[in-house]
């Protein structure tokens, strides 16, 4: 009998064993796909694109258990694919919590995808029951991958450093910034004060929800979809005080429009679509692409098939096209969704793709280099200063 227990352990500490690190790769490889598409690049769009200082707002790669310095064969985003790709900035964002059976209509705010996960990836304990923690975690992994990278990848939490970075790009230096960024403040739980925490462990940039309704405002995909809380303008105000971008991206139609009417600074739509180009939910309006310009931001073209209805990078140029001629070349960027369980025709490394698209709609190359970079840094620039 002793046998066949300690034969049975020894079968659940194998099982277990295996769960751990095949089940977070299996997950991983089941949401964040790249099914290939033809790629056609020409030797000057190749050679444009050499030159761009390249700005991405939003990927969504510290929810995963994979190192973000070793080219893997799943998601579409790593540092050996951001440098292929010439990137010189990509926004990373902290997932805290998604609702099961997660749609783009109406989730309830009662139930969270995200607790297993963090179990599984053996993230430390204190993240499994603290939405707070989850995201001081992801801050703690970006600095982590920064400090191993041999000086590949650096933490900007500063303009200076926002300059020094892309100064020692323009010398040669083959290095990329990573820069923090929440999608949905629900890790605020409710409490103002941790907006400081955030802050102060490097995130410079926030959405006010994501997939539900929250404490602090209306999702487009939330039950209620109401507008700001009393908390909410707090948080926004508190936000342009210390120098955090306001992310309006997954935002109810009526908090859109209540940030854009009290915005004292610039604010972003960090990764979606637009409606004229592809009519679902989450995209924007022309009335919210004005707005959004208004305020001097910007707004980030993804390229999956819920952001462009389609794949194909000519996709993410006509929705880039559309908000050009609706607000004008200097408030439409990249924002990519990597890594936010979305399926692409291409990866980080063939960021090129885009630039190519960019050229056939006829582009100048001053617009193609504002539209891959220069007006996402533009706004960062100014917005993660502490206000005068």
């Amino acid at each position: 009998m002793r046998k066949v227990l300690a034969g049975v352990a020894v079968l659940i500490v194998l099982g277990l064993i295996a769960f751990f690190v095949l089940a977070p790769g299996i997950v991983e490889r089941s949401m964040n796909k790249v099914e290939p598409i033809a790629l056609a690049i020409s030797p000057r769009a190749r050679a444009l694109h050499a030159t761009l200082q390249i700005a991405d707002m939003h990927a969504d790669t510290l929810l995963w258990q994979r190192s973000l310095l070793d080219r893997a064969d799943r998601g579409q985003i790593d540092l050996p694919r951001l440098l292929a790709g010439n990137y010189a900035l990509q926004i990373f964002s902290s997932v805290t919590k998604t609702p099961k059976h997660q749609n783009y209509d109406s989730n309830r705010a009662d139930s969270d995808n995200i607790t297993a996960l963090a179990i599984a990836d053996l993230q430390p304990p204190r993240t499994w029951g603290s939405l707070l923690e989850r995201s001081l975690w992801h801050a703690q992994k970006l600095d982590r991958y920064a400090a191993a990278s041999n000086g590949q990848l650096r933490v900007i939490r500063t303009p200076a450093e926002l300059d020094r970075l892309l100064a020692d790009r323009a010398r040669g230096q083959k290095v990329v910034g990573g820069l923090l960024s929440i999608e949905g403040l629900q890790d605020l739980e409710g409490k103002l004060a941790n907006l400081e925490r955030l802050h102060a462990a490097g995130f410079r940039m926030a959405g006010l929800a994501h997939f539900f309704d929250t404490e602090v405002s209306g999702s487009m995909h939330g039950v209620a979809k109401r507008g700001l809380t009393p908390l909410g303008r707090q948080v926004v105000r508190r936000m342009e005080a210390i120098g955090m971008i306001v992310d309006v991206a997954h935002s109810s139609h009526a908090t859109i429009a209540e940030v854009i009417s009290m915005a004292r600074r610039p604010i972003v739509a960090s990764h979606g679509g637009v409606q004229a180009t592809c009519k679902v939910n989450r995209n924007l309006t022309d009335d919210e692409i004005r707005g959004i310009a208004r305020t001097g931001g910007v707004i980030g073209i993804g390229y999956w098939d819920a952001a462009i209805c389609s794949t194909k990078p000519a996709a993410a140029a006509a929705a880039i096209a559309h908000v050009r001629d609706v607000a004008g070349i200097d408030h439409v960027g990249l924002g990519s969704d990597f890594d936010g369980a979305v399926t692409t025709g291409f990866d980080a490394s063939q960021l090129a793709a885009v630039t190519q698209a960019l050229i056939d709609r006829g582009f100048s190359d001053a617009d193609v280099a504002k539209v891959m970079g220069g007006n996402v840094l533009r706004v960062l620039r100014a917005g993660i200063a502490p206000a005068p």
